[in-house]
């Protein structure tokens, strides 16, 4: 999970003619009503909606607050903003999770990419939704991060796996993204500005063992889907259209740095 520091930026949405200068929390948090209950998946170490700040929110990560303390404590990370965890998620869908509970809004930044299903989670947000509730996302651009190198994810890949239905990362996906990892002069992202070298981050070997655990049904923390601004916009259009979503976008603000925000509300 990537840090969500407060970095400015300028804001790729708004009335034509008129900009402002908003830190990446503001851009995730437009219209975003804190004062309604909600929900935070994946806050990490630096959560956008903090129960400390008085805000009414649940915290779902992959792992009790203790635990995700230790391992980031172990990384030299400051550890004093981890909020205690209300719900574990260890794969599966998030309304067996959450069962019974509903948000007028959802934060999930630098999450979807690594979802088994993308459907399911779509499908799971929107039906954990109030009406007029928004699923605010932050998304990281292929051209700018260690999936450089990969190929966007197509539509047809996106409903494939919603008709396995695999509770772990496929076989697949997992060799792609460890095959195809990379590195810019070193760094894992960057912003487009960015120039060096496009190096492997993974060796071959560690790609086939990978896979190995993959078929063991061992589930790896990986990106599975893959986006541009554009075809991210495109695939959930297209989603709409076939019926698998029924959210709109209602927000958007292009890359920044190496990731781009999408807003999504439900009618």
């Amino acid at each position: 999970m990537m840090n969500n520091s407060a970095w400015p930026f300028r804001q790729g949405w708004g009335p034509p003619g008129r900009s402002k200068q908003l830190t990446r929390e503001e851009i995730i948090l437009q219209g975003v009503d804190l004062n309604q209950p909600g929900l935070e998946i994946g806050p990490s170490f630096r959560p956008l909606a903090s129960k400390r700040k008085g805000h009414q929110v649940k915290i779902l990560d992959h792992a009790p607050a203790e635990e995700l303390r230790d391992k980031y404590r172990a990384q030299g990370i400051d550890v004093s903003l981890i909020e205690e965890v209300d719900f574990v998620w260890e794969g599966g869908r998030l309304t067996e999770v959450l069962k019974g509970h509903s948000f007028h809004w959802i934060l999930a930044s630098h999450v979807i990419e690594h979802s088994v299903c993308l459907i399911s989670f779509l499908q799971d947000c929107e039906a954990m939704l109030r009406p007029g509730g928004i699923l605010s996302l932050a998304i990281p651009d292929k051209r700018y991060c260690f999936d450089h190198e990969r190929t966007c994810t197509s539509l047809a890949r996106i409903i494939d796996i919603r008709e396995q239905g695999p509770r772990v990362h496929t076989v697949g996906s997992v060799g792609e993204f460890y095959l195809k990892a990379c590195t810019k002069n070193g760094m894992i992202a960057w912003d487009p500005d960015a120039s060096g070298p496009i190096q492997a981050r993974y060796r071959p070997a560690e790609a086939l063992e990978s896979m190995q655990k993959a078929r063991a049904g061992i589930y790896l923390d990986i990106h599975s889907w893959v986006f541009t601004p554009v075809t991210f916009r495109e695939l959930i259009e297209d989603l709409r259209t076939l019926g698998y979503v029924g959210m709109q976008e209602a927000r958007f603000t292009d890359t920044l740095g190496h990731e781009f925000f999408v807003q999504l509300e439900k009618k």
